[in-house]
């Protein structure tokens, strides 16, 4: 009986002195591994700082919209071009791969695993698509699934098989922390108290974290046709229908992408990044996003405060009379900056902080809803003022801030303190995006 009494004593011990610390003194979890945030590819850190926001010069067009006003913004990285045509064909094809791979998968084709298994050979559910299952098309029965993802034989050109765009579907999720954040939990009751509205402007009580969870689906494949549709009495036919998917163009942003789609791909383009990361046993990243209207100027002015271009000088010229950026210059010579349409990123030298064409070739998306006054009331730590529109919203609470102008703009777009909107629904030939990621460390 000594004996089992002291193993009892010893083991709890043990199992004791793994939650507390060396002689009563907190030396924090152990365990716990240093992390050192990986730099992410083709990304550049915008150090915290301060700087004045509002025009640099007069306002023009009396807009009216701006004010100068002194900011903080944290630490973050930022894209340094934009979105590529690409980079965002890889969003596109994953979305398409996944799709098929799902089809495979409920058909249950004998001798193929389209869906993970653990280890005694089941099903894991949810089901979970596994990658590594090749798919041979000279299978029957595959092909017969793939020939579902074709565009039905009477909407073929020329008797093409191309795949059916209008399937791209891509379903996904994020918190609202907005909304989470208004809530109050009664730890009596054991129950949330408060409202939440949903995507569709459905408002019901909170019953629980999953309340705070928005889903939503969205086509992935950019608008081409925007190509025709946004200027009158104009032949842009063949941007139409090679602009996106030719290989001449890889490098060149992607456009036709409103911003609910924009948000879509930093959905996914947070998923692809954490689960390689947890998949070799790291922690996560902040999630990929588009840009705050303030992050996107200071990171424009390069550090240069005042600046009224990127590039810190006050004209749209260099001393030999290149131009500095893609843009409209002069009464219609599109051609004079090089370029008749966008061009290639990173055409033109980067400001400061290493980023390219952040005046001109296409505007870009943030994520900042639109409002004249929002220098007004909004916060000078971190300044952004968010809106989640539902379809039944009025167009005016859509209106998202683009920034940078593009190259059917005039050089006043392009000044680092410029701004307007386009309808989160809309899809324009003169509008891109990149991302940001907020910094993991010490500023």
């Amino acid at each position: 009986m000594k004996k089992i009494f002291l193993l009892v004593v010893t083991v709890t011990i043990i199992l004791s002195g793994c939650s507390s610390s060396y002689n009563g003194e907190l030396t924090g979890v152990p365990g716990r591994k240093a992390f050192s945030e990986p730099e992410p590819f083709e990304m550049a850190l915008i150090p915290a700082g301060s700087f004045t926001t509002g025009p640099s010069e007069q306002d023009a067009m009396y807009q009216m919209n701006t004010l100068s006003k002194t900011v903080t913004v944290d630490a973050f990285w930022m894209d340094q071009t934009e979105i590529t045509n690409n980079k965002y064909r890889q969003f596109v094809y994953w979305v398409r791969d996944s799709i098929l791979r799902t089809k495979l998968g409920e058909e249950g084709i004998e001798g193929y695993e389209f869906f993970r298994v653990d280890e005694e050979g089941n099903l894991i559910e949810p089901n979970i698509i596994n990658w590594e299952e090749k798919i041979d098309i000279r299978d029957e029965n595959i092909l017969a699934v793939v020939e579902t993802m074709y565009y039905p034989p009477q909407e073929r050109f020329n008797n093409r098989k191309e795949y059916d765009t209008r399937l791209l579907n891509y379903s996904y999720s994020w918190v609202d922390y907005q909304q989470a954040a208004k809530a109050k939990y009664n730890f009596k009751d054991g129950k949330y108290e408060g409202k939440v509205t949903n995507l569709e402007g459905v408002e019901s009580d909170v019953v629980d974290r999953s309340s705070y969870i928005m889903k939503d689906v969205v086509n992935v494949y950019p608008d081409t046709l925007c190509w025709i549709r946004d200027f009158t009495y104009s032949y842009n036919d063949p941007m139409a229908t090679l602009y996106f998917w030719h290989p001449s163009y890889d490098n060149y942003p992607v456009v036709g992408v409103s911003w609910i789609q924009a948000r879509a791909f930093s959905v996914w383009r947070t998923e692809f990044m954490n689960n390689d990361l947890r998949s070799q046993g790291l922690p996560g990243v902040h999630d990929y996003r588009l840009p705050l209207e303030t992050e996107w100027e200071f990171a424009a002015r390069g550090g240069l405060d005042l600046s009224m271009y990127p590039w810190g000088g006050p004209y749209a010229r260099n001393y030999e009379g290149c131009f500095l950026a893609n843009f409209k210059p002069l009464r219609g010579n599109y051609i004079d900056d090089g370029s008749v349409y966008s061009a290639r990123v990173a055409s033109y030298e980067p400001n400061e902080y290493g980023l390219y064409d952040m005046s001109g070739n296409v505007a870009e998306w943030t994520i900042t809803a639109f409002h004249q006054s929002s220098y007004a009331f909004t916060h000078d730590l971190n300044p952004n003022y968010e809106y989640n529109a539902r379809p039944d919203d009025p167009p005016v609470m859509k209106r998202k801030v683009i920034r940078g102008g593009s190259w059917k703009d005039i050089s006043y777009y392009l000044q680092t303190s410029s701004r307007d909107f386009e309808y989160q629904d809309t899809t324009k030939a003169y509008i891109g995006f990149r991302n940001v990621r907020s910094y993991i460390g010490v500023n």
